[in-house]
């Protein structure tokens, strides 16, 4: 079973029935990262320690018979996170040399859910310089290119976040959108990517570019993929005067994607 051939909701039940452990998927997704990195420079940065340490955190919990409920829905399914997105470990560099040795103290909410659900984020990916470009070429640390065809751009500035998803690096990934940051780069990958309803996911642990617009989102290579990840990140935030308080205490986007719309 080769993991870059699923889905991230078909990696996620491949995991989850021990068909596939969250080992080999996450390590599947870092030797693909390595290789392919030197030409796309789609990632700053990778956690290949981290990643793999908790990717055995969860096959223990799964073979002690723990299910979804405790390990959670995304339980060892490999995720990239761009890197004007807030974790706890590593460089929060937002692409510039200005941050380049940055470490934040704490983990974005959409981070911190992400990993609540056993996702495993493997590294932080590459962005326009504080998410102030379309192409993901105005990066301190070198352009990326589209693993469609590298002569060209993917996108930006969650350009790559883009290309890790679209590559088949991981499945699914976080970019942010202002203005078309992640709905532009997904169209030029050939990929799924959201831009949530303003306020419907925290923006708390991102840096800001504009904050009246700025929204954290999902990528990946479905509609369900997408939905499944943006259920996860999504609900109210105390820490983020801006979001939603719907009153809803959990977000089921994918049941409904096949419901009737109109009259």
């Amino acid at each position: 079973m080769d993991p870059a051939a699923l889905t991230l909701r078909d990696l996620r039940d491949a995991i989850a029935s021990r068909r596939l452990t969250a080992e080999a998927a996450v390590r599947a997704a870092l030797d693909r990262a390595h290789a392919l990195n030197p030409a796309l420079n789609a990632f700053i940065e990778l956690h290949d320690d981290h990643a793999l340490a908790r990717a055995r955190e969860i096959d223990a919990a799964i073979a002690r018979g723990e299910g979804e409920g405790t390990v959670g829905p995304l339980a060892g399914v490999p995720i990239a996170l761009k890197d004007n997105i807030c974790l706890a470990r590593g460089r929060t560099t937002a692409a510039s040399r200005y941050l380049e040795n940055y470490r934040s103290p704490f983990s974005a909410t959409a981070a911190q859910r992400l990993e609540a659900a056993g996702a495993i984020i493997i590294g932080k990916t590459n962005l326009d310089e504080f998410a102030m470009g379309s192409s993901t070429e105005r990066s301190a640390f070198g352009p990326t290119r589209n693993p469609w065809d590298p002569s060209r751009v993917p996108g930006g500035s969650s350009g790559g976040s883009a290309a890790a998803v679209a590559a088949r690096i991981v499945p699914g990934a976080l970019g942010s959108d202002t203005g078309g940051s992640i709905r532009q780069p997904a169209g030029w990958c050939n990929i799924v990517g959201v831009k949530p309803t303003y306020g419907r996911v925290s923006r708390w642990g991102l840096v800001a570019y504009a904050s009246s617009l700025d929204q954290i989102g999902p990528m990946a290579r479905t509609v369900a993929d997408a939905a499944l990840l943006l259920s996860v990140i999504c609900g109210h935030d105390p820490l983020d005067a801006t979001s939603l308080d719907t009153g809803e205490s959990t977000h089921d986007f994918v049941s409904t994607l096949d419901a009737p719309t109109g009259p």
